[in-house]
């Protein structure tokens, strides 16, 4: 398992450290400029209306008079750049094994190794939630350098922090296993990003249509972003103790499916 995990670790190194700085220069941005740029939200509303939604579609709640400037901050951890890099991040780590794996051809030296395939598939889900970690880690590193400049008042508690953290960890963690599902069913890479892309796009447009359209609301519980409410979080004060719950059982159902899947099918160099 050592010279698996070696393995994994040589081939992500660079794009997990990339990723990470990417997210920490992203997040400490936008944890500076935000304030300035939502200081005057309500005059951006009355002039650019079609705006409003598009943040509550995001926020997960109507950012109306009760919009503090705490509640500011939760912008930074639903923008579409920060959930952009961890998402492209799994695509590209979720996807290497089997599907990465057959279209380069290398996928029976792989699978000769006196391993099984349920030990493979353990040892590249430690390497995927790791360098999530990692990624996470450094990000917020970043934003946490460029918190200690504002005022007091306009940083979210430090058990707000943890509760959005958690909750984004196990955002991160559902989105993963059903990747690793995708890839285990897969025989192409490009096939199986394909796939995860189109799943990851309807669940945000589905959140933003659901804000306007009555029937879609019936459906907005298949978007993994009902399920992640930062704002809600700060508001409130509390664990999102049933969004994390949702998320990690979704996570388990995923992830055991793709260990299934991978341990039965018939996999060959096509």
């Amino acid at each position: 398992m050592k010279g698996l995990l070696r393995k994994i670790f040589l081939e992500v190194r660079w794009p997990v450290l990339f990723f990470g700085i990417g997210l920490a220069v992203v997040m400490g941005l936008l944890t500076g400029l935000l304030p300035k740029v939502l200081g005057d939200i309500d005059k951006v509303f009355e002039k650019l209306p079609f705006v409003k939604p598009l943040i509550t579609a995001l926020l997960g709640m109507d950012p109306g008079e009760g919009f503090t400037a705490q509640m500011m901050q939760a912008f930074l951890w639903v923008h579409p750049t920060v959930l952009s890099l961890l998402w492209a991040h799994e695509l590209m780590y979720c996807s290497r094994m089997p599907a990465g794996e057959i279209d380069r051809g290398s996928v029976d030296f792989l699978l000769g190794l006196p391993v099984s395939r349920w030990k493979l598939y353990l040892t590249e889900t430690t390497g995927w939630i790791l360098s999530g970690l990692a990624i996470l880690c450094i990000g917020f590193i970043g934003h946490w350098l460029a918190s200690s400049s504002l005022q007091p008042k306009m940083r979210p508690g430090a058990f707000a922090t943890f509760g959005i953290m958690a909750n984004l960890m196990a955002v991160y963690l559902a989105v993963g296993s059903l990747a690793f599902l995708v890839s285990c069913s897969s025989d192409r890479r490009g096939r199986a990003v394909g796939i995860m892309f189109a799943i990851l796009l309807m669940s945000f447009l589905l959140n933003f249509v659901a804000q306007f359209w009555d029937p879609a609301k019936t459906v907005s519980f298949l978007s993994v972003m009902e399920y992640y409410r930062p704002a809600v979080v700060i508001q409130s004060g509390q664990f999102p103790a049933t969004d994390v719950g949702i998320l990690l059982s979704l996570a388990c159902v995923f992830w055991v499916a793709g260990g299934i899947i991978l341990r039965r099918r018939s996999i060959c160099t096509v």
